[in-house]
């Protein structure tokens, strides 16, 4: 067990870090936050803890982690955090620390080629074009050298290949023991790494899922744990909203036909009538999906229900679930992949019945479509309730940090959201030096927000700063139609090379964002946070406007409405905390080192204009402030000449 000089001794300029890890320096605000960690495995306690960009909060916990000796679980915000953990960071402090333990790194199933699925698709021939056989081929390959079957490892693929969902499990597809290659699957192995390990490296989702469902395997980590990291904590909130709700997939269906077609070709072949009902199956499936409506959208499954036709699609698809459930139990028994199927069309019929009944209150019942896909959903309003019994119930130490965790001062929005009381509470500003490296504006003379041009007014306005820096901008958009309209506007008027989300993968991007001189990255959504990119390739960042949530967004208006049913104030409780946070991931994007300097551009006079904009000013980093453009490019000048 470390202890408090431990802790000092790690993080001297002489220590065990300084002396064994390239570029380490000592950070008062890093041993702070290890010395506050430490204090929190030793008594069990909770811990909310944010730590600003630069702080080194990934070694600030991993240190004491380690030198505790504890089992321990580290989840992560993203798979591409849980892998920068896994491959880099932690090798580096294990190495440092002389840390014997076993580590393992553990995602979802989806992660994990299966093998079963495998040898279908081998067998049957793989569903797409030409470049799908090329990647088939691809994965055979890399499958002969891989020893953990993460698909992530395979480079070669592409990370929206059209042979990726053909070639993975499910929780409702998995055959478990009765499968063949129960033996070599590639989850089987990294669950028993995990169950095996001192520390295990996880993701919010797999853990969520975990905490909802106990999933078998899984489920027995956590009620092990000692010691629960989680980073990136501010994703937590509505990452496991989504996990004590209850989901129905176009995919699921759509997997069932497929698997139900596969049983018939090649296994039942005397079963003609398996295959009519798999594509009468289909029929209906791909028919419901045309009485959603058309394009991506978002809406309120209630009121979708209440209209006639979409409640006889639902009657009709329960019918044809019970029809196509009575002639697989005419097989039942010859197959075990044919019993599995039987099994998964049960729990779907159960699922549809739950979305039928939407007078259950306590709950947000939506719907989307995208392309040719659809979901309906049911996700509890709050997980309060059941994520804080799950820290008092727990005889662990919880940490939760981030670099954006508090509004204006306080952390209680984070701690309402998930349940926790009675936590440790503590704020460390970044290290880096703000008001020398940064200048915040936001601009006068912005166009209105409800004017035909607004998009090429602002493009008008923005662009002769962009070309003064030579690009090296990150411009993030709060949605999709700014975001192509500013991109269209730049690359019309400008030379400089103008980068899409959505074009290409978000890895590619960003290499060529940086590789690229004199390059405009368009964004949205993803690229607000989780991004890395330091030193001169960015020193610009402009954010169209304050990222507040759409209130006709579905899961946050039943939000609204059920904070009002309790009296309180929802655009103060629930939309200014939660636009803030998002604001400062946004902001975070532009000093990432103690050397970046550079400029961020809001485009939203509600900041100056509105009482509320105060709140937003004052959680973001103390950097000079101006409402000038002129300036900006004055600074920006200053940074290429200096």
């Amino acid at each position: 067990m470390a202890d408090s000089k431990q802790i000092i001794r790690v993080f001297s300029e002489d220590g065990e870090l300084s002396r064994k890890i390239k570029n380490f320096r000592p950070r008062s605000e890093q041993l702070e936050m290890a010395s506050a960690v430490e204090k929190t495995i030793e008594n069990k306690d909770a811990l909310v803890i944010e730590a600003g960009t630069g702080t080194g909060k990934t070694f600030a916990y991993l240190a004491p982690a380690l030198l505790a000796k504890k089992k321990t679980i580290i989840s992560t915000g993203s798979k591409n955090l849980q892998d920068q953990l896994f491959n880099r960071d932690l090798p580096a402090i294990k190495d440092a620390l002389n840390y014997t333990g076993k580590i393992a790194l553990l995602k979802g199933r989806a992660n994990y080629l299966c093998l079963e699925r495998l040898d279908q698709v081998i067998a049957q021939g793989v569903l797409g074009d030409r470049s799908v056989l090329a990647d088939l081929s691809k994965v055979r390959k890399w499958n002969n050298a891989t020893h953990s079957g993460d698909l992530s490892e395979c480079v070669e693929l592409a990370e929206d290949s059209q042979i990726l969902p053909q070639l993975i499990s499910t929780t409702d597809s998995c055959l478990g023991t009765d499968c063949p290659n129960y033996g070599d699957c590639y989850v089987v192995a990294a669950r028993k790494r995990a169950l095996a390990a001192d520390l295990v490296v996880v993701n919010h989702h797999l853990f969520c899922a975990d905490m909802a469902v106990k999933e078998n395997g899984f489920g027995e980590l956590i009620p092990n744990a000692q010691v629960i990291i989680f980073d990136e904590a501010h994703q937590l909130p509505d990452i496991a909203a989504q996990y004590f709700g209850q989901s129905l997939t176009s995919r699921q269906l759509f997997d069932i036909c497929k698997d139900i077609n596969i049983v018939y070709r090649t296994e039942l072949k005397d079963m003609r009538q398996l295959g009519v009902a798999s594509d009468h199956l289909l029929k209906i499936v791909q028919d419901f999906r045309l009485l959603l409506g058309e394009g991506n959208q978002r809406g309120n499954w209630r009121e979708l229900l209440s209209q006639s036709a979409v409640k006889k699609g639902v009657e009709i698809l329960q019918e044809k679930l019970d029809f196509t459930a009575e002639v697989i139990k005419l097989a039942l028994g010859r197959l075990q992949t044919l019993d599995s199927i039987f099994e998964r069309i049960n729990t779907i019929k159960n699922q549809l019945k739950r979305l039928s009944d939407t007078t259950i209150t306590g709950y947000c019942y939506w719907y989307e479509t995208f392309n040719r896909q659809f979901g309906l959903h049911i996700t509890p309003l709050t997980v309060a309730d059941k994520f804080g019994e799950q820290i008092k119930s727990s005889d662990a130490a919880w940490i939760f940090t981030s670099a954006t965790l508090e509004v204006g001062g306080s952390f209680a929005h984070f701690c309402q959201r998930l349940g926790i009381e009675n936590a440790q509470q503590k704020v460390l500003q970044s290290p880096f030096n703000y008001a020398e490296q940064a200048l915040l504006c936001v601009p006068r003379y912005l166009p209105g927000s409800n004017q035909h041009n607004t998009t090429d007014k602002l493009g008008e306005m923005l662009l002769p700063v962009i070309e003064t820096n030579k690009g090296r901008c990150f411009v993030l958009c709060t949605s999709y139609f700014m975001m192509k309209g500013l991109a269209e506007y730049f690359r019309e008027h400008s030379g400089l090379s103008v980068l899409l989300q959505g074009e290409t993968a978000k890895a590619r991007l960003l290499e060529q964002f940086v590789n690229e001189e004199h390059s405009v990255l368009v964004a949205t959504s993803s690229f607000w946070e989780g991004v890395d990119v330091r030193g001169d390739a960015l020193s610009l960042v402009i954010i169209d406007k304050l990222p507040f949530t759409a209130p006709d967004e579905p899961l946050l208006k039943a939000r609204i409405e059920d904070c009002q049913l309790q009296g309180g104030e929802p655009f103060t409780d629930i939309q200014i905390p939660e636009a803030v946070i998002a604001l400062k991931q946004g902001v975070g994007r532009l000093i990432r080192d103690v050397t970046d300097r550079g400029a961020v551009i809001i485009c939203d006079s509600r900041l100056v204009t509105r009482p509320y904009g105060e709140t937003f000013l004052k959680s973001l980093p103390k950097a000079k402030r101006t409402r000038d453009l002129a300036k900006v490019v004055e600074f920006l000048q200053h940074i290429r000449n200096g």
